[in-house]
């Protein structure tokens, strides 16, 4: 059992805890937050104590491994303590809104042989993985096009856009992350347009976007075109396809269930879209730990590693580029 201690006890910080705590090959063995209450009340809820501090549980012999999901400005520093304390890592996306401080931070742990994994989650949703295989497999002959439809069902709080550092670096860095996961290749070329088009007053006070649509192409020419949206008023919309030489392959919404309802009405009626990531990739979410236990019992390499968060982050950085200079940016304009 790879005993595990969680930093952050906020939503996705409380779904960690309760994952880990479930989960028939890790043991959840402390969780930790600056805000009190909140870790009272999730170390409550797992039957697990509540750390005094961060220092405690990276100090502690009880602890192997810790998962970071705690406010973005402080993910690097907590995978360098880690790191520095002989502790795995799953941290949460992004490292860092910064790049010079992802960067530095890579640094600092480029010579530990500690496994750090990133949560890019989606990776292992089974019907997202499941396509990827089949493309590997040959299924759909030569890869073409990848296109990736991700949209949120609400706009979020206004204090949560006001720290998310921006839409390409909170939200599209996992469809950036994705897209390299099924591209095969690093993009070399990202065009970007977006506008706030579901609250242009909020959007115009807090100089951000809320809707926007970016495509990638390789060295190779391969393409990938994704699409966001904060607001997606039918539900949760994730969708990838990949289409090739010899045919197509689509990872689809998921549902509560699948009865279809006809009437005289309607046709097809079917329940709503699985309401937000929590419900929709809770079997990602698991999977995503059991790949972790694989990296630190077994030695396996992760599957979303410091690089990848690192590389989906330049990528996030050249959408920016395009964006303000209108035009067709070549990633190595990146300084990396």
């Amino acid at each position: 059992m790879l005993r595990i201690a969680v930093l952050g006890c906020g939503r996705i910080g409380q779904m960690h805890a309760a994952n880990v705590a479930r989960h028939p090959r890790a043991e959840l063995v402390a969780v930790f937050d600056v805000h009190r209450p909140s870790a009272e009340r999730v170390a409550q809820a797992q039957g697990v104590k509540a750390a005094e501090s961060a220092a405690e549980i990276f100090a502690s012999d009880k602890v192997d491994a810790v998962l970071i999901a705690t406010a973005t400005p402080t993910h690097a520093d907590y995978i360098e303590r880690a790191v520095a304390a002989g502790k795995a890592v799953l941290c949460e996306k992004p490292i860092d809104l910064d790049l010079a401080r992802v960067n530095a931070c890579a640094a600092k742990v480029a010579d530990a042989n500690i496994p750090i994994q990133i949560g890019f989650n989606r990776r292992y949703d089974p019907g997202h993985s499941a396509a990827r295989a089949a493309m590997l497999a040959g299924e759909i002959g030569d890869l073409h096009q990848v296109i990736i439809t991700s949209r949120d069902p609400a706009l979020p709080p206004r204090a949560y856009l006001e720290a998310a550092g921006g839409l390409f670096r909170d939200m599209t860095i996992h469809d950036f992350d994705l897209a390299r996961f099924m591209l095969g290749e690093e993009p070399t070329e990202v065009f970007a347009i977006a506008n706030a088009l579901i609250d242009p007053d909020l959007g115009a006070e807090l100089k951000e976007v809320d809707s926007a649509m970016f495509v990638l192409r390789t060295a190779s020419g391969k393409q990938c075109h994704i699409n966001n949206s904060r607001t997606a008023v039918y539900g949760y919309d994730q969708r990838v396809e990949l289409m090739g030489s010899k045919g197509m392959v689509i990872s689809d919404n998921r549902k509560q269930h699948e009865l279809r309802r006809f009437t005289s009405k309607t046709v097809e009626a079917s329940e709503p879209y699985q309401f937000f990531f929590l419900e929709r990739y809770f079997d990602a979410f698991m999977a995503e730990i059991d790949g972790f236990v694989d990296c630190v019992e077994k030695g396996a390499v992760p599957l979303a590693s410091f690089e990848d968060g690192r590389r989906a982050l330049i990528l996030a950085e050249a959408a920016y580029i395009s964006l303000r200079e209108r035009r067709l940016v070549q990633v190595s304009e990146v300084s990396i």
